[in-house]
C-alpha cells in the first residue's frame, strides 16, 4: 500500500475484510522540529515529541469497514490518544479512538451533542513512534457479534445525550451497540479490554475487534445490543456524570484491572457532583468475571491542580498505570493541566458493598467534604510529577504509558480538530479545523520519582 502524503486527501489503497487489523496502515506526517514536591531529585523534561500527521477519517474508516463513512466532513483521523498501552516493540503503542468527532450547538439555548460522522466506528490503533513521526502500522475496528460496526453513538434515550447531526438540525437514532471507548490495556491472550464512558462499561473485544462481552451496572436494563450484555458492575455507577463515565484502565501485574471513574458520580443529583471532588475506581477480576474492591480516591483542590481554574467539576482522571504490584499512577487533570499522582491498592481501602454504594445513604460520599474524617479510607496519594511545570507538554493528555526506566509516554486527544459551537463547520459543511494535532511526548522522570 502506498502511504498517504501529508496534507494530501485521497482514499486508502486496499479495503480490509471487518474485524481484521490492517497491518501497516500508513506512514503519517512529520512534526515541526502539588502541594509538595514530586519524589526523586531534579526535574522532569521532555526528551521527544512526535507527531500524528493528515490521514482522511473516510479513507480511515472505509479501509476498515467498507461503506460506513460516506461523508467526512474534512475530518482527519484523530483522538486517538484516549489511551496508550505498550506493544511490546520500543516505540509501539496500543491507542484507542473515543466515540468519534463531536461538538455541542447551543440550540433555543440548550446544548445538543453532534455526531459530524455518525457512521464512524470507533477503532484500535497500533502505533510506531519514530522521531518526530507517529505511524498507524494497525487498525482495528469495533464490530458487534454479527460483524457490524457498534459506531460511537448514545446509547439510551433519557439517560444518555440525544444525538444530533453536524450542524445540530436534526436528530439521530440511538444505537444501544454504541460506545464511548477510552481506556484500553491487552491481555496475555491477545484479547482487549476497553472501558466506556456510556454505560459506563467494561468491554472485552477479541483480538480482531469483535464485542466479546459488555460489563455494566446493574439495573442499565441495556436493551437490543448485539452482543452480550452482562449487568456485573455496582448499581452505583449509574450514577455517572453525563459524559463521564469511565476513562482510566490498567493491568494489574496477575491480571487484575483496574478502572477509574472520570469523575465523582452525581449522587444524590448532579449539584453533589459537580461540587465534589471524590471518585471511585474499582478492581476487576477477569477471571471471576466480577468487581472485587472499590476504592475512594480524593482529587487534589482544582487551584492546585490547575492555578488557572476554580471550577471542581473541571477534575477528571483520564489516566492510570500499573507501576508493579498494587501500585498506580492516577491523572488528575483538567483540559489544561495535569498531574501524576501514586497510590497503593490496599485491602484496608476497599469500600465494596458497604454504605458508600447504597445510593440511599445521606450524606453520600461524594457530599462528604472531609471524607477521612468521616471514616472513609480515602487512598494515600504521593506526587510523582507536575506535568503543568513540564515545558513542552501539550495540553489534554489522556493516555499515558511506561516507556522505559524513569520514562513516561503521554498522547493528548485532539478532539479530531474539532470545537464547539456552530462555527466548526464552514458554509459547505467542511470542518474548521482546531489545528490541534496528535503528539506523543516523551517525559524523563528524574530518577527514583517511581
Amino acid at each position: 500500500m502506498s502511504p498517504l502524503v501529508p496534507g494530501k486527501r485521497r482514499a486508502l489503497g486496499r479495503s480490509v475484510a471487518a474485524g481484521v487489523p490492517l497491518a501497516a496502515l500508513v506512514a503519517l506526517g512529520v512534526a515541526p522540529a502539588a502541594t509538595g514536591a514530586p519524589a526523586g531529585s531534579g526535574a522532569a523534561e521532555v526528551t521527544g515529541s512526535a507527531t500524528l500527521g493528515d490521514l482522511p477519517l473516510g479513507g480511515f474508516s472505509n479501509a476498515l469497514l467498507p461503506g460506513t463513512v460516506d461523508n467526512d466532513r474534512g475530518v482527519d483521523l484523530g483522538g486517538i490518544g484516549s489511551d496508550l498501552y505498550p506493544a511490546g516493540r520500543e516505540g509501539e503503542f496500543w491507542t484507542v479512538t473515543d466515540r468519534g468527532p463531536n461538538g455541542q450547538i447551543k440550540v433555543d439555548g440548550t446544548k445538543r451533542r453532534t455526531f459530524p460522522v455518525p457512521g464512524f466506528d470507533p477503532a484500535i490503533a497500533k502505533i510506531r513512534v519514530t522521531g518526530k513521526r507517529v505511524k498507524v502500522i494497525d487498525a482495528i475496528p469495533l464490530t458487534t457479534q454479527s460483524g457490524k460496526p457498534v459506531t460511537g453513538l448514545s446509547n439510551q434515550e433519557a439517560r444518555d445525550e440525544k444525538p444530533y447531526s453536524y450542524d445540530a438540525g436534526s436528530p439521530l437514532a440511538y444505537n444501544p451497540n454504541g460506545l464511548d471507548t477510552e481506556g484500553i490495556v491487552r491481555a496475555a491472550d491477545g484479547s482487549f479490554w476497553l472501558v466506556d464512558e456510556y454505560g459506563p462499561s467494561l468491554v472485552h473485544v477479541s483480538a480482531h475487534g469483535r464485542v466479546l462481552a459488555r460489563h455494566v451496572p446493574k439495573g442499565l436494563n441495556l436493551r437490543g445490543a448485539d452482543y452480550p450484555v452482562v449487568e456485573s458492575l455496582p448499581s452505583v455507577l449509574l450514577h455517572r456524570k453525563t459524559n463521564r463515565g469511565f476513562e482510566g484502565l490498567a493491568q494489574l501485574p496477575g491480571g487484575d484491572l483496574v478502572l477509574a471513574v472520570q469523575s465523582p458520580l452525581s449522587l444524590p443529583d448532579e449539584d453533589a457532583g459537580e461540587a465534589s471532588r471524590t471518585t471511585r475506581l474499582l478492581r476487576f477480576s477477569p477471571k471471576s468475571q466480577a468487581v472485587t474492591a472499590e476504592y475512594a480516591y480524593r482529587f487534589d483542590p482544582v487551584d492546585v491542580v490547575d492555578p488557572g481554574e476554580d471550577d471542581p467539576s473541571e477534575l477528571k482522571i483520564s489516566s492510570v498505570v500499573a507501576v508493579g504490584g498494587n501500585r498506580l499512577l492516577v491523572e488528575e487533570r483538567t483540559d489544561k493541566a495535569a498531574r501524576l499522582q501514586e497510590v497503593r491498592l490496599t485491602s484496608g481501602a476497599d469500600i465494596l458493598g458497604g454504605r458508600w454504594d447504597d445510593d440511599a445513604t445521606s450524606p453520600s460520599l461524594e457530599q462528604l467534604d472531609d471524607p477521612a474524617a468521616n471514616g472513609v479510607p480515602v487512598l494515600d496519594k504521593r506526587l510523582v510529577v507536575d506535568l503543568n511545570k513540564v515545558d513542552g507538554v501539550p495540553d489534554k493528555i489522556e493516555g499515558i504509558a511506561l516507556a522505559g526506566r524513569d520514562t513516561l509516554a503521554l498522547i493528548n486527544d485532539n478532539d479530531f480538530g474539532m470545537t464547539d459551537g456552530d462555527g466548526a463547520f464552514d458554509a459547505d459543511g467542511r470542518l474548521v479545523d482546531s489545528g490541534i494535532e496528535t503528539k506523543v511526548t516523551r517525559v524523563k522522570l528524574p530518577k527514583g520519582a517511581l
